[in-house]
């Protein structure tokens, strides 16, 4: 899917507080998280409100609407604690407080599974200017480690499943320990919401804006938006996150869906009034705990803590991604196609979490790892895999369509593997075609080929166009970072 339209704003280098000089090892870094894109909307409300300095008083009252849940109960041989501080995210399919008028308008028929609908890892940097957030796709091959089951009260070995399907069976304990068995990463908190709460939450923020470049209609859902700009409200907010037909990306389009939701869910929040209002921070955070699921640590200090730090967060300062899939379609016995990981990167990307490093490409070579050594893949801000390309053979020579698009592919291009031949023939330069919108997907195309020129078509759609000229020099390989990362400022409307 192409990213997202808008130039990105150049994000100022993040300032780091020195650590500690002892030899000692840290305790665990108990903080707060942001409740992101399905679930995530309703805890970033209550992290991004209680940036409103409120007093300690009014936020212990708060504290006592959270619901507990223990999913750390007996946990042993836990993956070390690293720098900063790891939530889990968790949206859950219940529906039981949905009207049947809701039910119907926002397609929320049928039987709710009792397993997560979405699951991220969010990472709050050690000095509290940035947060990364890793999707973890739902149909994701997973191993978990020996348990009980929770309906039956059998004892299991570790067995494969679905990703989603550890909270049917072993709850948020074993939905916990399955993460941090997969990605070795210590899991500080964990936050659960689910489809009640994250309306509620968009409806008492007063709906929250987000631009989509094309048309996206899912009957499954009910989605229906026209290209442009739109301020979803509660209902509706939870059609655009869950829509996995709108596009015909299933999960991984829901899944960029949901972090441009965040964005502009955290663009919003900290731009409005509600961090500068104490009143309407206790009013909406009230609205919102009432719904929400934490872990047992979670209280008024890591409001208070959280709160403080969302005050000097903006899109820019949070990055997205998804865990690195190395297969698609992976078909398991009993199980069905499941999305099975690239090991090594998903390895890299969990240590970096680890190690409290930046994930994104930012100027001055920070993130993202690599890059810089002379034949190296040329460093660019918007992924190939996202990138859509229509190769056309401008020139007389047999076959060169084709060879430049098979070049394009393996460097990771989503070409449409169908060249054309172009109506100019004798065309001398390459030429880049791309509409306006989605000008950091063309000039990552054009790191790519090099020589190339680039001209602007309004209207032309998210497909770029490349005119293969006589001076074709060849495809050169680009990646943006190590993961594909965007930043908040690069997926929102902006």
């Amino acid at each position: 899917m192409p990213a997202s339209p808008a130039s990105p704003h150049s994000p100022g280098s993040p300032r780091r507080r020195p650590r500690p000089s002892s030899g000692r090892p840290r305790p665990p870094v108990r903080r707060k998280k942001p409740r992101w894109a399905m679930r995530a909307v309703t805890t970033l409300s209550v992290v991004v409100l209680a940036a409103a300095g409120i007093g300690h008083a009014v936020v212990s009252s708060l504290d006592a609407d959270i619901a507990r849940v223990d999913p750390f109960k007996d946990m042993k041989n836990r993956p070390r604690a690293g720098h900063g501080m790891n939530v889990l995210l968790v949206g859950t399919d219940g529906r039981d407080g949905i009207s049947e008028a809701e039910r119907r308008r926002f397609r929320l028929g049928g039987t709710p599974c009792h397993c997560t609908d979405t699951m991220m890892i969010v990472h709050i940097s050690d000095d509290r200017e940035r947060a990364s957030v890793v999707s973890l796709p739902r149909d994701s091959y997973a191993e978990t480690p020996p348990h009980i089951d929770r309906t039956t009260g059998h004892r299991h070995g570790g067995h494969v499943l679905k990703l989603n399907a550890a909270y049917a069976e072993g709850g948020p304990n074993l939905t916990v320990r399955t993460v941090e068995h997969m990605t070795h990463l210590k899991i500080d908190h964990y936050l659960e919401i689910d489809f009640i709460s994250f309306m509620k939450t968009v409806d008492v923020l007063g709906g929250v804006e987000i631009c989509t470049p094309k048309p996206l209609k899912d009957s499954y859902t009910g989605l229906d938006l026209t290209a442009g700009e739109h301020e979803l409200s509660g209902g509706q907010a939870l059609q655009y996150v869950r829509s996995r037909h709108a596009d015909g990306s299933s999960d991984l389009g829901r899944m960029q869906r949901q972090q441009r939701f965040m964005a502009a869910l955290l663009a919003q929040s900290t731009s409005s009034g509600v961090l500068l209002n104490p009143m309407r921070f206790r009013d909406i955070t009230r609205a919102v705990l009432g719904s929400v699921r934490a872990d047992k640590e979670f209280g008024t200090g890591e409001l208070l803590d959280l709160g403080r730090a969302m005050r000097t967060f903006s899109p820019a300062s949070s990055e997205f991604t998804t865990v690195p899939i190395g297969r698609m379609g992976y078909a398991v016995k009993g199980i069905g196609s499941t999305l099975k990981w690239d090991a090594a990167k998903a390895g890299r990307l969990f240590r970096a979490l680890r190690e409290d490093e930046p994930l994104a490409v930012r100027k001055g070579g920070r993130g993202g790892g690599g890059g810089g050594k002379s034949g190296a893949p040329a460093r660019v801000e918007v992924a190939p895999q996202q990138i859509r390309v229509q190769v056309e053979n401008g020139t007389l020579t047999a076959g060169l369509g084709r060879k430049v698009d098979r070049a394009l592919a393996a460097t990771g291009f989503r070409t449409t593997r169908v060249p054309v031949n172009a109506r100019d023939r004798e065309a001398r330069g390459t030429v880049i075609a791309y509409d306006p919108r989605w000008d950091r997907s063309a000039k990552s195309l054009a790191a790519a080929l090099p020589g190339s020129s680039l001209r602007a078509v309004r209207g032309q759609g998210p497909l770029l166009k490349v005119v293969v000229g006589a001076d074709h020099q060849g495809v050169r390989k680009v990646r943006a970072g190590e993961f594909g990362v965007s930043t908040g400022d690069q997926v929102g409307c902006r």
